[in-house]
């Protein structure tokens, strides 16, 4: 089974959430698990980016947020964003600022999907504010 660059950020999504419930967990064994729910494979072949993703958002998360803060409005900081919508910005913005394979447009429509899935309407269109914002 192959699994799209879209299932890989809904996967790495997952995989952050739960790391951040859990930061003790090894990053690869909770990707791992995640790639073998999906699959019915006997042998769970994980695809490279996912790990790119997980570990490029967590050693990156300070400068991450730094840049996320820098585009929300007075009234929001880190620390008030819910942890689904964090996770989302951290995953577009690690993608807009460290992936040169990806288009930062790309990152944004992807995070807007990830916001649809796992979100509220409210949430996605906060969402697309900040990062536009971050793409201009």
């Amino acid at each position: 089974m192959t699994i799209n660059r879209h299932e890989v950020r809904v996967l790495a999504f997952q995989a952050l959430f739960a790391l951040s419930s859990n930061p003790e967990a090894d990053i690869r064994a909770v990707c791992d698990e995640l790639v073998a729910q999906l699959t019915s494979a006997d042998e769970v072949v994980v695809p490279p980016y996912l790990y790119e993703l997980v570990e490029g958002v967590i050693t990156n998360q300070a400068q991450l947020d730094a840049e996320i803060e820098k585009y929300l409005n007075a009234k929001w900081s880190i620390a008030r964003l819910n942890k689904t919508d964090l996770l989302i910005l951290r995953l577009a913005t690690y993608e807009m600022l460290f992936v040169e394979a990806i288009p930062a447009k790309v990152a944004l429509n992807e995070a807007l999907q990830l916001a649809k899935e796992f979100s509220d309407d409210k949430s996605r269109r906060f969402i697309n504010g900040v990062l536009s914002n971050l793409l201009k």
